[in-house]
C-alpha cells in the first residue's frame, strides 16, 4: 500500500506544472495518501539548502488549493548535475526512504525522466509527467507547457506582423526550443509567417535572403522569419562577421551571431530594407497555462496516482490521440521525435 508520495519539478519551468501538482495532491488525498513536496528538483533530495524547510514541504489540499492558476512552479525547479553520479542517485534514493516516501512523481523533461529511471533501478518507484515547453519528447504528442508557449508566441508574432505591415519592415522573431523546432513551426503556421528556421534542419543564410528578396519583389515588404533559439549551429558556413564589417556594421572577434545580427545580414542582402529582430524569451515559460495544458495536467496527475496505487511504476505519462497513457521510461526515452519535413518545406515555400 502506498502511504506517502513525493513530488518534484525539475529542469526548466513549464506552464501547467502547478496544475499537475494540484491534481496529484487532490488524487492523493482522495486515496488517503500523504504528499511530500520536494523543492528545486533533485537538489531538494540532497538537502542543499541551509534550512530543511526550503527543501521539503508537506502538501495538503489547503496548501495547493489555489496554485493551479499560478505561473511558474510552486515547488521551484533547478537542474542538478550532481544527480548524474551513481553515488548521488543512491543517496537520493536513501533519503527518500528515510522520509518514508513510497514512490515519487517527477515532472520534467528528458533529463528529469532519466533521473527517475535511475531511481526506479535503485528500488524507488517513480512515475514521470512530461513538463517542457519544447515538446521534444518523442513518445508523446504533447508536453505540459508546449501549447501555452505556442499561444504566447502566436500572440507576439501577430502583434509584430501588425507593426511590420505599418512600416513595411520584415521581422526576425526568435522563439524557444533547444533541440526541437515544434514551437517555431507551430507559431509560423498559425501566424502565416513566410519563413521558419528549426534546429532539425541545416540552413543557409543566402537561401533565406533569396526567399525574402522574392517576397519583396512580389510586394510583400513585411515578411516574418520565425527562428528557434538554438539554430545558429546548423547554419551553413558563412563568414558573417566579415560580411557585416565589410557592410558598415562593426563586429568584434569572438562576438556570437544573434537574431538581431541575422536581421542586419538580411537587411544588407535585401537592398537595405529595414529588418527588425525580436526575442520573445521567458514570457513563453512564465505565462498562465492554457486550458489544454491545464486539462492535460489534470489527467496526468490523476493517472500518476492511479498507477502508483496499483503498483505500476517506472512509467512515463504522455498524450496520444487526445488522451493520457503511460509506457516504461526506457521505451519512452528511446523514441526519437519525428520531424515533419513536408510542413517545414511548405512554410518556406508558400
Amino acid at each position: 500500500m502506498i502511504k506517502k508520495i513525493g513530488i518534484l519539478t525539475s529542469g526548466g519551468d513549464a506552464p501547467g506544472m502547478n496544475a499537475a501538482i494540484m491534481s496529484v495532491a487532490r488524487c492523493a488525498a482522495y486515496n488517503g495518501i500523504q504528499l511530500l513536496g520536494i523543492k528545486r528538483g533533485y537538489n531538494g533530495l540532497l538537502g542543499l539548502s541551509d534550512n530543511p524547510d526550503d527543501d521539503i514541504q508537506m502538501l495538503d489540499i489547503e496548501t495547493v488549493l489555489d496554485i493551479a492558476d499560478q505561473r511558474g512552479t510552486f515547488l521551484r525547479t533547478a537542474r542538478c548535475d550532481e544527480f548524474k553520479k551513481p553515488e548521488v542517485q543512491r543517496q537520493c534514493a536513501d533519503n527518500l526512504r528515510k522520509l518514508d516516501v513510497d514512490a515519487l512523481v517527477v515532472i520534467g523533461g528528458d533529463g528529469s525522466f532519466q533521473g527517475a529511471m535511475h531511481l526506479c533501478e535503485l528500488g524507488m518507484p517513480c512515475v514521470g509527467i512530461p513538463g517542457t515547453i519544447d515538446n521534444d519528447l518523442g513518445f508523446t504528442e504533447s508536453t505540459l507547457g508546449y501549447d501555452t508557449a505556442v499561444n504566447v508566441c502566436v500572440e507576439a508574432v501577430r502583434s509584430i506582423r501588425a507593426t511590420s505591415r505599418s512600416h513595411d519592415r520584415p521581422a526576425v522573431v526568435q522563439v524557444m526550443g533547444r533541440n526541437a523546432g515544434d514551437i517555431a513551426m507551430r507559431t509560423a503556421m498559425a501566424t502565416g509567417a513566410e519563413m521558419v528556421v528549426v534546429p532539425e534542419m541545416e540552413w543557409d543564410v543566402d537561401d533565406y535572403a533569396k526567399r525574402l528578396n522574392e517576397l519583396i519583389a512580389k510586394g510583400n515588404t513585411r515578411a516574418t522569419l520565425v527562428i528557434g533559439e538554438h539554430c545558429f549551429h546548423r547554419m551553413k558556413e558563412f563568414d558573417w562577421r566579415k560580411f557585416l564589417n565589410d557592410h558598415g556594421k562593426t563586429i568584434y572577434p569572438g562576438e556570437a551571431i544573434t537574431s538581431e545580427r541575422l536581421a542586419s545580414i538580411l537587411k544588407r542582402k535585401c537592398g537595405g530594407i529595414e529588418a527588425r529582430a525580436t526575442v520573445i524569451g521567458y514570457t513563453q515559460r512564465g505565462a498562465q497555462a492554457t486550458a489544454y495544458d491545464s486539462a492535460f495536467a489534470f489527467e496526468a496527475g490523476h493517472l500518476a496516482v492511479q498507477l502508483l496505487n496499483r503498483g505500476v511504476t517506472n512509467q512515463a505519462i504522455g498524450m496520444r490521440h487526445g488522451r493520457v497513457f503511460s509506457m516504461p521510461f526506457a521505451d519512452a526515452l528511446s523514441m526519437k521525435k519525428p520531424f515533419n519535413r513536408e510542413l517545414y518545406d511548405l512554410i518556406n515555400t508558400l
